[in-house]
């Protein structure tokens, strides 16, 4: 296998770390901007939406067999209102006559009576209703299920994204995907699947029934519908386009708010609420302008069908009117038949309008499910390893050989790096910010991949390794601490989740995080608000601490684990880190050079380089890098 990885093109750049260890929030350059690829092709978008909404076959007959069976008795009503009127007679000689019963009109016609066509007309509007009613209720559980489908298969497709495309995209605009772009589909699938099945029934039985009473006058009824094609396809191709537009810029506004809430204090620390609301304005009027544009499209669609229904409606009237007054051969039609092909020419310019009316409604929806399916395109994380190591088996033996990375290609972060940390040794890496030393655990965690070069783990390269083991035998402890909106005592279980009780407060006691834990109203089942706002930073780190304890790592690595709690606890924390990190490999990225003087190692950086190594006596009698560091920390004196 060629592990000489190449660098794929066109890679994000790399965005300042965040929680995790990571590029933090997709905050980078790529991701502040809106995506403007071309949508996906609609029919396969469609193709895809409908096996979603396939897996409730058993709710999707039910619905599709109401519809026709309203379609049917829908159907029924022009004729029974044309039999209707033809039960009434009028004559010179004897005036309007009212057949109430069966009975037999002057022409030789039969007719039920008036009576029984009303009675039916009733039957009818009642059944209907009470099968709308039912058809509602069916809809709307076809299209939970089906969003329930959808929503929980994007769910799963982000927990197995890779953590570039993580960083690189705004994460609003992910959440945006989850919430807005489902509901959307949702909202289209209830509403539109009955009316468009039930306008192509209704458009068939319309034109049959049309035929029935008189195929001269259908074919004057069809004169309208090569325009009405022309006008939806002339105006579906500017709708498109803006819809998808919409959607995108809701989902640029949400990442904004996230942003916003997230970032919240730093904002007004700095005094730039203004600015944020300024540039939130901003993509919130260009939605403005797009909504409006997608509103007008949208909605002339509707007006323009039903002008072009009105021009059906008179060519009807007017020609089915002068065939009364004066009889041809090929025309044999009564005023009762009239009214029922203008029910029936309804019936076939009504479906069209209401696909028009929600059409925009369809475009926002597809355009939501291929800005979904864009996501589970995705590739997953690729794990191509197939070794299962049990973290008893790990010895901890680390070896960099010859790694070159690149966030961005172009622009190496590590060139030709190399680095040997033996079981059981305690290691600090130290360097200037951006030398490469965070991205050392991006690459050891492999939430980046090397380009060039390989990383060994007991003589094993981690690609070879499957993910789960591998970093099942690492606990991370960073600076910007992630905690969760659940208990303490969950919080903490996270390192371990079969651990007791007791092993949970051991770890907290080890840490010394039992102080405020016992502190706590309701102790370790306090809960903690989103990413544990309500206590202290110097807790939370705490707690990271703890649950770092819990899972008994045979790898350990502290980002500057105590920058955040005071002098009198850092100290608690060293002699508690001093017991984790024994028999432990440990590898500790260092910005305060006074926590790293008693490690074995102390590995300095420089431009993605080993500059020097050696302990803290050694490297301040060499000079150079580490010495500078020491001293514009400790001596203020200037490099």
């Amino acid at each position: 296998m060629n592990r000489n990885v190449k660098a794929p093109e066109n890679r994000p750049n790399m965005p300042p770390l965040g929680p995790g260890g990571r590029p933090g929030g997709g905050r980078g350059p790529n991701a502040a901007r809106v995506n403007m690829e071309k949508p996906k092709n609609t029919g396969k978008t469609l193709k895809r939406l409908l096996k979603y909404i396939g897996k409730s076959k058993h709710l999707l007959i039910m619905m599709l067999m109401i519809t026709l069976f309203l379609t049917v008795l829908d159907l029924a009503n022009p004729a029974l209102q044309g039999s209707a009127i033809n039960s009434i007679e009028f004559t010179e000689e004897t005036g309007l006559v009212v057949h109430w019963t069966a009975s037999t009109l002057k022409d030789g016609r039969e007719t039920a009576g008036l009576a029984a066509y009303l009675t039916m007309m009733v039957i009818v509007f009642a059944i209907s209703a009470l099968f709308s009613y039912f058809q509602s209720i069916i809809s709307a559980k076809l299209s939970q299920n089906t969003v329930y489908n959808l929503r929980n298969d994007l769910f799963a497709k982000i927990s197995r994204l890779p953590i570039r495309y993580t960083d690189s995209h705004k994460h609003g605009d992910i959440m945006s995907r989850m919430t807005n772009d489902v509901e959307n589909v949702s909202n289209t699938i209830s509403m539109s699947i009955s009316s468009l099945f039930s306008a192509a029934l209704t458009l068939t039985g319309a034109i049959f029934m049309m035929l029935h009473y008189s195929w001269v006058m259908t074919l004057i009824a069809m004169v309208t519908i090569p325009l009405t094609i022309f006008v939806s396809n002339f105006l579906s191709k500017y709708m498109r386009k803006y819809f998808v537009r919409r959607q995108q810029l809701l989902g640029a506004m949400n990442a904004q708010v996230e942003e916003m809430v997230t970032g919240y204090k730093t904002v007004v620390a700095y005094g730039k609420e203004d600015e944020a609301c300024q540039k939130f304005t901003d993509v919130s009027h260009q939605y403005r302008k797009c909504g409006i544009k997608a509103a007008v499209f949208g909605g002339i669609m509707g007006p323009c069908m039903n002008l072009i229904g009105n021009l059906q409606y008179l060519l009807i009237a007017t020609f089915g009117g002068f065939f009364i007054v004066n009889p041809v051969k090929l025309v044999h039609i009564t005023v009762g038949n009239i009214q029922s092909i203008l029910g029936y020419s309804k019936k076939i310019s009504r479906p069209i309008n209401e696909i028009a009316n929600q059409y925009a409604s369809i475009l926002t929806a597809l355009a939501g499910a291929e800005r979904i399916f864009e996501i589970m395109d995705t590739p997953d994380e690729v794990d191509e390893g197939d070794v299962a190591l049990s973290p008893k088996d790990i010895q901890g033996n680390i070896r960099f050989e010859n790694i070159d990375f690149s966030y961005v290609e172009g622009e190496p972060v590590l060139k030709n790096f190399n680095l040997e940390i033996k079981s059981g040794q305690k290691v600090a890496i130290v360097g200037k910010t951006g030398s490469g030393k965070t991205t050392l655990i991006n690459l050891l965690t492999r939430f980046y991949d090397v380009d060039n070069g390989r990383i060994l783990l007991d003589g094993t390269d981690i690609r070879d390794i499957k993910k789960d083991s591998l970093r099942s035998s690492i606990a991370i402890v960073l600076q910007d601490t992630v905690l969760f909106s659940d208990t303490i005592g969950n919080n903490i279980r996270y390192g371990r989740l079969d651990a007791t009780e007791e092993e949970i407060r051991r770890a907290a006691d080890t840490s010394h995080a039992t102080r405020f834990i016992d502190r706590m109203p309701e102790g370790y089942e306090t809960e903690l608000t989103e990413s544990g706002s309500n206590i202290s930073q110097g807790q939370r780190q705490l707690l990271s601490i703890s649950r770092a304890v819990l899972a008994d790592p045979k790898i350990l690595i502290l980002d500057e684990a105590t920058s955040s709690v005071d002098t009198r606890t850092e100290m608690h924390i060293q002699q508690a880190m001093v017991a984790l990190m024994k028999n432990r490999t440990s590898l500790i990225i260092a910005h305060r050079l006074s926590t790293i003087r008693d490690a074995d190692v102390i590995v300095v950086i420089k431009d993605g380089c080993v500059a020097a190594a050696g302990n803290h006596e050694e490297l301040i009698a060499l000079g150079g890098e580490y010495a500078d560091l020491y001293r514009n920390q400790f001596a203020g004196i200037a490099t």
